[in-house]
């Protein structure tokens, strides 16, 4: 069973050379950390940044530089500042590779939800409306069931949408699993998880095609 670094680790393996990436809040953040160092990559943020870099150590913290999510962050060489006009026409016009999102339920066709639980307060839907209307390939991190041990993955999202059928990926604590027609397709295994594991804790259709691999970290 995966930690939040370990899921973070392993989405990083998806960052390919010469990609434009948003990552939202939660999990998604400490993609940034993990990426290849022999690649070029740009990390952007709705708040208007281009060319993030890693969480800056204890210390060397500036607060005048932020994420979408109010964290602190480093910039890269070459980063640029704008404001959220651009950052949204960047992301509307389709400029951004990779969109990778928590969410709090997906649904086996591709359907997220991760912006608003009824009856409690949030301040708005933020950037993510734009990110799942825009983006062609949207990858979720986020945990296989929620604190009572429900699932997360599931027929039908419970809760208010965020976007409709465009999940592409989604890796969790559990497993790697790829949203096709037919529902989640098992593609990795956490380490010392077993298929039946996954199975157990999925409500939505969960495809398996032969012998399902161990996720590789490192």
């Amino acid at each position: 069973m995966l930690g939040k670094v370990e899921i973070a680790k392993r989405i990083a393996k998806e960052v390919k050379d010469g990609y434009y990436v948003n990552l939202g809040i939660g999990i998604p953040t400490l993609v940034a950390n993990y990426v290849r160092t022999d690649i070029s990559v740009e990390f952007q943020s709705e708040n208007g940044v281009l060319g993030m870099g890693p969480f800056p150590f204890e210390g060397e913290e500036d607060a005048d530089i932020i994420n979408a999510g109010k964290q602190t962050i480093t910039t890269l060489e070459g980063a640029s500042f704008f404001d959220s006009a651009t950052s949204f026409a960047m992301i509307r016009g389709q400029h951004v590779d990779l969109t990778i999102l928590g969410a709090m339920e997906v649904a086996e066709n591709g359907d997220i939800a991760n912006w608003k639980i009824p009856g409690k307060m949030v301040k708005g839907m933020g950037g993510a409306m734009d990110l799942v209307a825009s983006a062609e390939n949207i990858i979720v991190a986020m945990m296989h069931t929620n604190k009572r041990g429900e699932s997360k993955l599931l027929k039908k999202c419970s809760l208010p949408l965020t976007g409709v059928g465009c999940v592409k990926k989604i890796v969790t604590n559990l497993a790697v699993l790829e949203v096709t027609k037919q529902g989640f397709k098992l593609l990795e295994r956490a380490p010392r998880v077993s298929v039946e594991d996954i199975q157990n804790a999925t409500e939505g259709n969960l495809i398996i095609e032969g012998v399902i691999p161990e996720m590789i970290l490192d």
